[in-house]
């Protein structure tokens, strides 16, 4: 990875540039500029996309809404380059060229800025998340190391619910394909002239479209908020409930022939998750604010799977303290932000008899310094150390304690010419650590693998008219001690089944996107967005070759156009190269044909009523929404989702 500067070095660098520039600072200048339409935290701190030099795409309300999509995941696929894998009872979001597999550790998902991805290798679950939470999703695609550390590889998904800033509500009832009901509503005021309240609930049931598949998912959230001039508390718990049956997967044979069939009938996986947030923040100055969040998480999942019954248990308490400086200087806007990530986390599996803490601690820095009213640099650092105390009763029953660290660096240029262009560089590190599962199961004599680690490079360019949003960008990820499983690898001592988790041979991922959007008339709104992504193996036995599961062309469109006074038509193709399956990492089988996705709505609005017919995969497309590669045992296939229309209508109060 060629130089590694020392630990301290990385935090001191980004102290250096602010205090060089703190001399220049001007306070009392009073200019003015174009604010972007959206705000987001994605980078840590309130800023705007085109004041981040990262490609950062925001999907607000209104876009939801626009699409009449009733999930997250409806809303998520395609977008960005995003490339999904759904087993039937959870799915993962791959993003810059990673494997089915591999993506749900080197994609890091975000519920207003606390992290969903778990202590072990399960997805996260975004299933008892509904759509009436959501305020926007924020994307980041390419790494961040250095703003989120571990698991920020591929990309970065936060998702920002609602905030009690209103007084009124809504009420939602949805019906439709695979006998699914659903109900949602919200609802929020004032308390006082300070504090505030926002309550949210909902519950869905519905077989779903394979048999064997049926779900109950429920979910309640409520939020008393304070906020002064200079202060701002909050108080959060939420309490998530997903009951899914499992079908299992399918072979090549049973998907051509039914793809709704399931061997399965008694397999289910059952998962339960309380929340608990709290976070302050005091405007110390004109410039200075501090804040600190504290969030706690217990899950209980319990399944029956192979056979076999398992109740396994994960818990997380994270603190992260951070310091915010915003001033506005001769040359523009100069923003830092530094902390720390501090967490504890526990992991109990009763079926093997496994279990892991493990304890977290990093810190960061991170500045954008303006150069001119036209050009800004950004710089920082971040350092970070990982402890595991890990029992397992058949690799490791007397238990092993591990620790590693790791750091990433961050530099890059922001050019903003004139209003309409702007321009940018980056080069970030990023790494991410095993997991307990991941350390659980290695080779003999290999005891805890090293963290994965990469550089991401990127360049791209913004063009921002009245009507008119392009935005184009290429990058490269190398990485370095990628963390996958190996079946070919020798079995642990111990192990009941072939193959371990090691670190891999080096990988790289050349890459390109390009999105437009166009308002051609108020009532017309069309959008094309292109992904190309070349990853392959750069070093060892499959030197050449291709990643699995990653789809070299990607793409997605969509039309919105207003036919009558209070109707609205929204129609959208989603495309997905072609692609080898999940494991063959030789390219020894043939490729996973490509496919089209095609979804239609119908919105229709007028005072408080709100209602919408959609209907995803219109043409009843059949395709392999996620799949394992056997070999000579013959690969596993797990079916997508058939045409699915939904009703919904709503009301607003």
């Amino acid at each position: 990875m060629g130089t590694n500067p020392t630990k301290i070095a990385l935090l001191m660098s980004s102290l250096c540039s602010f205090s060089l520039i703190a001399p220049a600072m001007a306070a009392n200048d009073t200019s003015t500029a174009k604010v972007d339409e959206h705000v987001v935290v994605i980078g840590r701190s309130d800023n705007t996309p085109l004041n981040i030099a990262a490609n950062v795409n925001v999907i607000d309300a209104a876009a939801i809404e626009m699409s009449g999509a009733t999930s997250v995941t409806e809303v998520l696929r395609g977008q960005s380059g995003i490339q999904l894998s759904d087993n039937n009872i959870g799915t993962s979001f791959a993003m810059r060229g990673f494997s089915a597999s591999t993506a749900v550790n080197n994609t890091l998902i975000l519920l207003d800025g606390r992290r969903l991805n778990n202590i072990d290798i399960a997805a996260p679950s975004l299933n008892a998340i509904p759509l009436n939470q959501v305020e926007r999703i924020e994307i980041l695609s390419g790494s961040a190391g250095v703003l989120y550390g571990d698991q920020a590889v591929g990309g970065v998904i936060n998702i920002v619910t609602k905030s009690p800033e209103n007084t009124g509500g809504s009420m939602q009832l949805s019906g439709g394909s695979f006998d699914t009901y659903e109900g949602r509503g919200d609802i929020s005021g004032a308390i006082n002239k300070d504090w505030r309240y926002f309550l949210t609930g909902s519950y869905n049931q519905g077989d779903n479209y394979r048999e064997h598949n049926a779900n109950e998912t429920g979910s309640i959230l409520g939020r008393i908020q304070y906020k002064t001039a200079t202060d701002s508390f909050f108080v959060e718990t939420s309490y998530y409930d997903d009951d899914r049956e499992n079908p299992g997967e399918l072979t090549k044979e049973q998907f051509k022939a039914n793809p709704r069939h399931s061997d399965n009938t008694q397999e289910y996986i059952h998962e339960m998750t309380t929340a608990a947030r709290t976070g302050y923040q005091h405007q110390l100055t004109q410039h200075w604010a501090l804040a600190a969040d504290v969030d706690y998480s217990d899950t209980l999942v319990s399944s029956l799977n192979w056979g076999a019954n398992s109740q396994n248990t994960r818990s997380m308490l994270m603190f992260s303290p951070k310091a915010i400086a915003n001033y506005i200087t001769r040359q523009g806007e100069l923003n830092l932000v530094t902390g720390l990530d501090i967490s504890r986390g526990k992991a109990d599996f009763d079926s093997m008899q496994r279990s892991n803490v493990q304890q977290t601690q990093s810190a960061y820095v991170h500045a954008t310094v303006p150069l001119s009213p036209t050009l800004s640099y950004v710089v920082g650092g971040r350092y970070a150390w990982i402890q595991d105390e890990l029992k397992d009763g058949q690799v490791y029953p007397l238990g092993i304690d591990l620790d590693e660290d790791a750091h990433a660096f961050e530099l890059g240029l922001n050019y903003r010419p004139s209003a309409e262009h702007r321009l940018y560089l980056r080069v970030d590190d990023n790494f991410r650590f095993a997991k307990v599962d991941e350390q659980a199961y290695t080779p003999k004599d290999v005891f805890g693998l090293k963290p994965q680690t990469g550089r991401s490079y990127e360049a791209g360019w913004d063009w921002t008219l009245t009507s008119q949003t392009l935005r184009v960008s290429l990058y490269r990820l190398d990485l370095e001690d990628e963390i996958v499983f190996d079946p070919s690898a020798p079995m642990p001592e111990g192990g009941s089944f072939q193959g371990a988790n090691v670190n891999a041979d080096a990988s790289r991922r050349y890459g390109a996107s390009a999105d437009w959007d166009w308002q051609i008339t108020q009532a017309l709104q069309l959008g094309l967005e292109y992904n190309y992504t070349d990853a392959e193996f750069t070093d060892g036995l499959n030197d050449g070759k291709q990643l699995s599961w990653v789809a070299e062309h990607t793409g997605r469109g969509y039309l919105s156009m207003d036919i009558a006074e209070h109707f609205q038509v929204f129609a959208e193709a989603i495309y997905t190269g072609d692609r080898f399956i999940e494991g063959d990492n030789g390219n020894e089988g043939d490729k996973l044909a490509s496919y089209v996705l095609s979804n239609l709505a119908l919105n229709y609005t007028r005072d408080a009523w709100l209602a919408s017919l959609r209907i995803d995969n219109l043409f009843d497309k059949d395709y392999v929404s996620s799949g394992y590669y056997g070999g000579a045992w013959g690969d596993s296939y797990y079916s997508g989702r058939g045409r699915d229309v939904r009703f919904t209508v709503g009301y607003r109060f």
